[in-house]
């Protein structure tokens, strides 16, 4: 038997007895619901998505609600699984599929390349997993099996390496039952060949697996390389007045972009600074306990100052890209994480 077709059997076989067949995404499958779910599953735990994709597409049911939501009520929904340019593209994505598409999602690989934050594995798993189309998939879980089956020497970041990848992902997925073999792949990869611990005894491809064949599985993927996260600092401006804090909108690229937070200050001086131009004069101020919050690529110190006003605030509750946020009554926006970490603890402070 030809080799690749006796691994995709093998896999498939597995499928069937042990494979994840009841997820929500899974259950009167469209385009539509499985994009939102690739997406978030995107740097995301399952357990940890499926009560956000659950929420997302109760209030956003169709590729037309979620273009014509405002972006606010998109991030709002998203709060808390952070990587927002995700959804922000989703967003975006929506617009552009109502717009150009007549509302219908794209059914070709190159279209839904084309859509913004979809890359070539995700395009592969919608058109795989929603219309059964013959197309490979190479994600975290996918690549971690193919890499440690062959092993793939090097980190997939690099282009030779990912490119090998691609090449064993095309040559091992079958053309019949592609959407439950691009399934199983995923689930093999999150379950017996998971990053530590893998149960490679109960493997349905064990016998031909070089690393484990040599006691390797530890080394594939390969690494990558390992460099120092520089460290950076920010003071954010918590101005409050009764139980109303001061928020504003960042701008649609860059961190949180899009998202509700605090204003921002290097030092003491700039942060009286901002406090005059935004029209704060008559305040108290009480530094709060700093905490770190961690990027993929950056930490961020941050030293939190409670600004507590004597009188009210000059500007008016509701402006453009700026708003005084009832803590009693919190309103339906994208929140950065560090803003809704300060909302408990400004809770307790204020009580």
């Amino acid at each position: 038997m030809n080799a690749n077709l006796s691994f995709a059997n093998r896999i498939l076989s597995w499928f069937d007895d042990h494979g994840r067949k009841t997820l929500p995404w899974q259950q009167s499958k469209t385009p539509y619901s499985v994009w939102i779910s690739e997406i978030m599953l995107q740097q995301t735990q399952v357990t940890t998505v499926i009560p956000y994709y659950q929420a997302f597409m109760a209030r956003f049911p169709t590729v037309q609600a979620l273009a014509e939501a405002p972006q606010d009520d998109v991030l709002h929904h998203w709060t808390g699984l952070g990587y927002y340019a995700r959804a922000r593209n989703l967003h975006k994505a929506a617009k552009v599929i109502v717009a150009e598409f007549d509302g219908q999602f794209p059914k070709t690989l190159e279209e839904v390349q084309s859509l913004p934050g979809i890359g070539r594995s995700t395009a592969g798993a919608i058109l795989s997993l929603a219309c059964g189309q013959h197309h490979a998939i190479l994600d975290g879980n996918v690549k971690r099996v193919l890499a440690r089956h062959q092993a793939v020497e090097g980190w997939p970041g690099k282009k030779a390496v990912e490119n090998r990848l691609w090449q064993l992902a095309e040559q091992r997925t079958p053309t019949e039952r592609v959407a439950d073999y691009n399934q199983a792949m995923m689930d093999l990869g999150a379950s017996l060949c998971s990053r530590t611990r893998p149960g490679c005894e109960d493997c349905p491809v064990n016998q031909d697996c070089i690393a484990y064949a040599e006691g390797r599985q530890a080394e594939f993927p390969g690494k990558k390389p390992k460099t120092a996260k520089p460290v950076k600092q920010t003071i954010m401006l918590l101005p409050v007045w009764q139980q109303q804090v001061l928020l504003y909108k960042r701008p649609p690229s860059g961190i949180w972009g899009g998202l509700w937070g605090f204003y921002e200050a290097t030092s003491d001086n700039d942060m009286k600074e901002q406090a005059h131009l935004l029209g704060l004069k008559d305040y108290q101020t009480e530094t709060l306990a700093g905490f770190r919050h961690t990027f993929s690529h950056f930490h961020l110190d941050i030293t939190p100052v409670l600004l507590k006003l004597n009188q009210p605030p000059q500007l008016a509750v509701r402006e453009e890209g700026q708003c005084w946020y009832d803590l009693n009554a919190p309103e339906n926006l994208g929140l950065a994480a560090p803003t809704k970490t300060l909302f408990s603890t400004l809770k307790g402070n204020l009580a």
